[in-house]
């Protein structure tokens, strides 16, 4: 009989958790192992699961507490008689933690980045004892936001575990290739920085701004590219900013389907946010074997662990550029960051973090069949 595992997630993509909630939907399918994936709408991750034979169930649920979401729910899991639920993000481990006592169907629950409940929202009590008592193991995508949620009572530390996100690490080549710069009319020898990351609050790119402003002004032959789906109310204000500074060699190319191929095309990458729960931009530029240079914002500090993994710099304009003129610096000598390589296929390899979950499963219910998950053995 086959053990089918119902993935549940808030958001229709893209970014960093819905990359993870397509990668365990489809590798932790095997011989008598199924999902079953359930989201809000069509969309980035509807489309990227049907790539992988997944076809999504697609039920709108409107309002901060759907009754007829979780009715919905329970009826599919009878329907395809589930296993299990592996819930992502905030919204999702309410819902299915209300599902899981209501059917006794066990849940595991990921939080991907730092949610907090708000002081004025409907039903906290309610929801928070739905989580603590309907959740049967909680995960977080890295230590240090283990304990930011839990200093929010948002989870049960005994019956809490850290993994760390992966990322198919044979995608990533150290080819440099300078596609990006002929078409945005770059010079060869100007040093091309990139970020990767929907244009956000929490990204900073507030602060790239007034980074790229410094090094302009101490005469650094820099220009920076940013992939990622824009908010509109954001970008008009980096716009703006970059106006009154009247920086012109900052980059917006919107969204990016092949993320290996653009970090191929770059000379180094940054990351400027003021809070990251991992941050697996950061793994793929350190499985390309570029320069790093990553805010201490929470998740890179347990991704890069000595200077030769990468840079770890304050949260402040001033910090990057010194950090990013060093890495100019060396930028001629056109050497391959092989630690960073090594660090990633180490911990942060997608068959790592599967296989993690599929030993969670195993811990959780005894009837997963933890041998038929199709995971390559971590070398």
């Amino acid at each position: 009989m086959t053990y089918k595992i119902m993935h549940l997630i808030d958001t229709t993509g893209p970014g960093g958790a819905e990359d993870v909630f397509i990668t365990l939907a489809d590798k932790i399918r095997g011989l008598n192992t199924d999902s079953v994936a359930v989201i809000r709408g069509e969309g980035y991750v509807a489309k990227q699961l049907r790539t992988k034979g997944i076809e999504p169930i697609i039920i709108d649920s409107k309002g901060s507490f759907n009754v007829g979401f979780i009715k919905s729910l329970c009826q599919l899991i009878k329907q395809h008689n589930i296993g299990l639920i592996q819930s992502h993000l905030l919204g999702s481990n309410v819902y299915a933690s209300i599902v899981g006592l209501i059917t006794r169907t066990p849940v595991v629950a990921t939080y991907h980045g730092m949610v907090d409940v708000s002081p004025n929202e409907r039903f906290k009590r309610l929801k928070l004892w739905f989580m603590r008592n309907g959740i049967a193991r909680f995960v977080a995508v890295s230590h240090s936001l283990q304990q930011k949620i839990q200093e929010h009572n948002l989870l049960v530390p005994e019956r809490t575990s850290v993994i760390y996100n992966g990322i198919d690490t044979s995608l990533y080549s150290t080819t440099r290739v300078t596609r990006l710069k002929r078409e945005l009319a770059i010079d060869n020898d100007t040093f091309l920085l990139g970020a990767l990351g929907n244009v956000r609050k929490s990204k900073r790119y507030d602060v790239l701004v007034d980074t790229v402003n410094r090094l302009n002004q101490r005469g650094v032959n820099v220009a920076v590219v940013i992939a990622g789906d824009p908010k509109a109310s954001i970008k008009d204000k980096l716009d703006a900013q970059m106006q009154s500074l009247g920086v012109t060699n900052i980059h917006f190319i919107g969204f990016i389907d092949d993320t290996a191929e653009y970090l191929q095309n770059l000379d180094g990458f940054v990351l400027s946010s003021d809070a990251e729960g991992f941050s697996i931009s950061t793994i793929e530029a350190m499985a390309t074997g570029l320069p790093v240079i990553a805010t201490k914002c929470g998740g890179p500090q347990e991704i890069i662990q000595n200077e030769e993994q990468g840079a770890l710099v304050d949260i402040n304009a001033d910090a990057l550029a010194d950090a990013i003129e060093n890495s100019i610096s060396t930028w001629h000598e056109r050497k391959v960051n092989q630690q960073a390589i090594a660090r990633v296929q180490d911990a942060f390899s997608q068959s790592a973090m599967v296989r993690a979950y599929a030993q969670l499963y195993s811990a959780v219910d005894t009837s997963f069949p933890s041998q038929a998950v199709n995971v390559e053995p971590i070398s």
